[in-house]
C-alpha cells in the first residue's frame, strides 16, 4: 500500500522516465522495481550503473520523505555510492532500500538491486540531508 502523499509524485521525474515503480513505501522499508530495457540500457546492452543508481536513491529518498515531518522539512541526497555486482540485459530489477541511521539532519540508506532470481544486481548506500524547508526557520 501506498501512502496519499505520494500518489501526486509516482508520474514525476526521473522516476517516471526510467519506468520505475514504487510497490511498497513505509518508515522501515521501500521497494521498487524498474525495467532493464532501452530507458535503462548502456549502448552495451547492459543495465546502465547510472539507471542503478537513479533506482538507489528514489528508493532512499522517497524511504527518508517517510521519517520526516514533510511540512516542515525535507530530504535531499548528499551521497551515493553503487558497486555494480552482476550484468543485466533484460526484465526487471527490484531494488529494496531499509534505513541504517535516522537522524535529526540526516539519514543513510542501505539499498540492494536485484534480479528476478533474487541475486544481486547492485548494492548502493544513500546519506540524505534532512533540511528545512524554505521559509522554515533552521
Amino acid at each position: 500500500m501506498l501512502p496519499d502523499w505520494f500518489l501526486s509524485l509516482r508520474t514525476h521525474g526521473m522516476a517516471g522516465t526510467l519506468g520505475i515503480e514504487l510497490l511498497e513505501l513505509s518508515e522501515a522499508r521501500v521497494v521498487a522495481t524498474m525495467p532493464v530495457d532501452e530507458r535503462t540500457r548502456q549502448p552495451f546492452g547492459i543495465l546502465h550503473g547510472g539507471a542503478s543508481v537513479a533506482l538507489a536513491e528514489t528508493v532512499a529518498s522517497l524511504g527518508a520523505a517517510a521519517r520526516i515531518d514533510r511540512e516542515r522539512f525535507v530530504a535531499v541526497g548528499q551521497e551515493i555510492n553503487a558497486n555494480h555486482l552482476r550484468p543485466k540485459s533484460d526484465g526487471v530489477v527490484r531494488a529494496t532500500g531499509v534505513p541504517v541511521h535516522s537522524g535529526r539532519t540526516s539519514q543513510v540508506w542501505s539499498i540492494e538491486i536485484a534480479d528476478e532470481l533474487g541475486r544481486l544486481v547492485c548494492i548502493s548506500r544513500c546519506t540524505l540531508a534532512v533540511v528545512p524547508r524554505r521559509g522554515e526557520p533552521a
